[in-house]
C-alpha cells in the first residue's frame, strides 16, 4: 500500500503525518506532499519538528514537495489535511482516474502553521493514523 498526505504547504501536517504513519506502519510505503511549491526543498517547519519529536516522530529527514498529477498514479491512496486541499488535489485528477482521495479525519485538521498549537495538530494527526492503520483494507495489496 503506497499512501500519499497532503496539506497546503507540506511544512506541518501532510509531513508530521508521514512521520507518524512511518513510525507506526514501517511495512507501508508513505510520503507527503503540498497543494502549492511555496516550500519546495524545505525540511518540515522547526516547531512542527519539535513537537513530533517529543513524540517520538522523527521529521529531519523530510524535504517538502508540490503534488503532482503523477501522484494518482504513484499511490493507492491520497489523504488530504482539509477540504481545500481535497478539492485542489481533484482539480488535478487525470480524466479516468480512480485513486481514491479522502480526509485524514472527519474534519479539517488544523494548520499549526496559523494556529500555532502544534500538539493539538499533532495529536488529531496521531489518532486518525491508529484508526486508519486499524483500518483492514489498508493492509490488503491492491
Amino acid at each position: 500500500m503506497r499512501i500519499l498526505f497532503v496539506c497546503l504547504g507540506n511544512i506541518c501536517r501532510s509531513p508530521a503525518a508521514e512521520g507518524v504513519m512511518r513510525t507506526l506502519a514501517p511495512d507501508l510505503t508513505v510520503d507527503s506532499a503540498g497543494t502549492g511549491g511555496w516550500h519546495v526543498g524545505d525540511p518540515p517547519y522547526a516547531p512542527m519538528q519539535e513537537a513530533a519529536n517529543t513524540r517520538g516522530f522523527d521529521l529531519s529527514s523530510l524535504r517538502a514537495r508540490q503534488f503532482t498529477r503523477a501522484d494518482f498514479d504513484n499511490f493507492d491512496l491520497i489523504i488530504a489535511m482539509d477540504r481545500q486541499n481535497k478539492a485542489d488535489i481533484e482539480r488535478l485528477r487525470p480524466a479516468g482516474n480512480k485513486t481514491p482521495v479522502q480526509l485524514m479525519t472527519d474534519a479539517d485538521v488544523p494548520d499549526p502553521y496559523y494556529t500555532r498549537d502544534f500538539d493539538a495538530a499533532l495529536e488529531v494527526i496521531e489518532k486518525a493514523a491508529r484508526r486508519l492503520l486499524a483500518d483492514k483494507s489498508l493492509r490488503q495489496d491492491r
